[in-house]
């Protein structure tokens, strides 16, 4: 039974990612919204450098290719955000953001640090499994069909985020209604869920205990509730925008709001205590 638990838990390099996602994350005492924004990014950018460091002489292709996926996932969300904090069109929802972070006490804060920096370990923590696992010899072959998830994902989400940025600085009072987002109304959010299914299932092979199962998946959980919360909160803020708009109206009766081809609408009714 111990070994059904515990069985290839790296827990030294765990404690290790867990303290590195704290110290990125302390952004946030600076500015709340940086826990879950930057923070976030560099986190997990961060983590794939130490996990390249901590097992240089396992990597093979695929295994380097999952850690690239994640770098270059942080890295561009972190750009990403830096941008779109000086852009105009984003100057309101600053504002709003800087004062929501003037009313959160200290204990909320160290809460949401520690908190947010645990998320970031057990969404990573699926290439380190993989990693942990080929360095005692053990194959994983649901890295491929993982790694081809994550291109995609990250694929949809960097090409949506450009989408809206381009247009959304060419009118910013416009909702966007063109390219991806005639198909699915946030298809950001649903390249990030594409994204994060795939970490997770690229280290299906190497989750050898029940703790590496409740890990791995209480990262990808989080996540998923995080994007659907997100979803429904633009969704509301979307609304009260635009609302009155025949054409928005009509956009939102025709485009599912978050899953391609999957005919619901909106997320409103849903309760979601995450994102």
């Amino acid at each position: 039974m111990p070994d059904l638990l515990f069985a290839n838990m790296p827990w030294a390099h765990l404690g290790i990612a867990f303290a590195l996602c704290l110290a990125i994350s302390a952004l946030g005492f600076r500015r709340v919204d940086w826990f879950i924004s930057l923070g976030y990014g560099f986190s997990i950018a961060a983590q794939a450098v130490l996990f390249a460091l901590l097992y240089r002489a396992t990597l093979d292709f695929w295994l380097m290719a999952q850690l690239l996926l994640l770098a270059a996932y942080g890295l561009r969300l972190s750009g990403f955000l830096i941008m779109r904090e000086a852009s105009p069109s984003f100057t309101r929802e600053l504002e709003a953001s800087k004062a929501r972070s003037a009313g959160i006490n200290s204990g909320a804060k160290l809460a949401i640090w520690l908190s947010v920096s645990a998320l970031y370990v057990t969404m990573a923590s699926p290439a380190l499994f993989s990693l942990s696992s080929a360095s005692i010899g053990a194959s994983v072959p649901s890295l491929a069909i993982g790694v081809v998830i994550m291109v995609l994902g990250l694929a949809l989400e960097t090409a949506a985020d450009a989408q809206k940025a381009r247009l959304k600085a060419a009118n910013p009072s416009r909702f966007v209604s063109t390219g991806l987002f005639a198909i699915v109304r946030s298809p950001n959010y649903f390249g990030e869920m594409l994204f994060w299914f795939g970490a997770f299932a690229s280290g299906i092979a190497a989750y050898h205990s029940v703790l590496n199962w409740l890990v791995a998946l209480t990262g990808l959980v989080c996540i998923e509730l995080i994007m659907l919360g997100s979803a429904r909160r633009l969704e509301l803020k979307q609304a009260e925008r635009y609302g009155t708009d025949a054409a928005y109206q009509n956009y939102v009766r025709r485009v599912p709001v978050l899953i391609p081809l999957l005919p619901i609408h909106s997320l409103k009714a849903l309760k979601i205590y995450l994102g």
